[in-house]
């Protein structure tokens, strides 16, 4: 049986698991709060960067990604931010909804499943 790896393991929760050559990664969220959406996106993206190397994948892996606004009226400057990150013709499947967050001064949060390299 393939054993489950887990990363940043804590009471609660971990930051990723990886099971059959796929890395799963929990919702990122930022850590500075205080930023717009722009900014906080692309603190988030870069939260993630680090998940899927330490897992030895990359953004390129990318097999699903679901995004959580906590406005719709962010979605331009999230994509905007988005866009800068993603290669453009390697953009992987992906949902965006309006869902209200756990801490109400978080505008995004990014869930990704990636293959392992």
């Amino acid at each position: 049986m393939t054993q489950i790896q887990r990363f940043h393991l804590t009471k609660r929760y971990s930051e990723a698991a990886i099971y059959n050559n796929v890395v799963y990664l929990a919702g990122q969220v930022p850590e500075n709060s205080d930023n717009e959406v722009y900014a906080q996106t692309q603190e988030v993206l870069g939260l993630i960067d680090k998940l899927l190397s330490e897992a030895n994948s990359d953004k390129s892996r990318i097999l699903s990604c679901q995004i959580f606004l906590a406005d719709m009226k962010d979605y331009a400057e999230m994509n905007r931010a988005w866009d800068e990150w993603i290669a453009s013709n390697n953009a992987p499947p992906r949902a965006c909804v309006e869902a209200k967050l756990a801490d109400p001064k978080w505008k995004v949060e990014i869930v990704v499943t990636a293959a392992i390299k």
